[in-house]
């Protein structure tokens, strides 16, 4: 990795998009040696408001630590898809869950990834689908290593969930090997 890459999480409360920045930012800062930021910020609302994570990944100094345009943005919800594609930069990465995202705007393309229907297969709960779309994000990107993503989801899944959230991320993983191609890293 050469230089800052932004990365923004975004969807409602109670997806777990907050857990998710926080794991990418260690997976890139306590296990591939980059440096990292993570901010965060949600609605009133503990669950189905508005909730956002961004991380900041650098192999330099990090001087603003929030998210200036994004190079790759990761929309859970149509809201999220909705509000956040016009910080974008041009040559970036959306990537969508095809299930909560029906509506993909106008002259972009996009990583169509039915990431909640994935959570759902490899794991039998929703509530993975964060992990998920973090395996689906770090498969098309390489913006931490395999090994660096595993590492922080093992340390950072709630005690004794540790082996169905790496299978989650694993199917994320394996589902953006198949369909993201080396075109989709941006």
């Amino acid at each position: 990795m050469e230089g800052r890459y932004e990365v923004r999480l975004a969807g409602e409360g109670g997806q777990g998009l907050i857990l998710a920045g926080v794991i990418l930012a260690e997976a890139a800062a306590v296990y591939d040696g980059l440096n990292a930021t993570q901010t965060q910020s949600y609605g009133p609302e503990a669950r189905g408001g508005a909730s956002k994570s961004e991380v900041v990944i650098s192999d330099g100094e990090i001087d603003y630590p929030k998210v200036i345009e994004a190079d790759c943005l990761l929309a859970m919800s149509q809201e999220a898809c909705d509000k956040y594609v016009g910080n974008l930069k041009r040559d970036g990465l959306l990537i969508v869950d095809t299930v909560h995202v029906k509506r993909l705007p106008l002259g972009r393309g996009a990583l169509q990834a039915p990431i909640t229907q994935l959570a759902e297969e490899a794991t039998g709960r929703r509530i993975t689908a964060n992990v998920v779309a973090l395996g689906v994000l770090v498969g098309a990107t390489k913006v931490v290593s395999r090994n660096a993503i595993e590492a922080a989801v093992r340390a950072r899944a709630p005690k004794g969930t540790e082996d169905v959230n790496l299978r989650a991320l694993v199917a994320g993983l394996e589902w953006a090997e198949r369909h993201a191609g080396p075109g989709a890293a941006r």
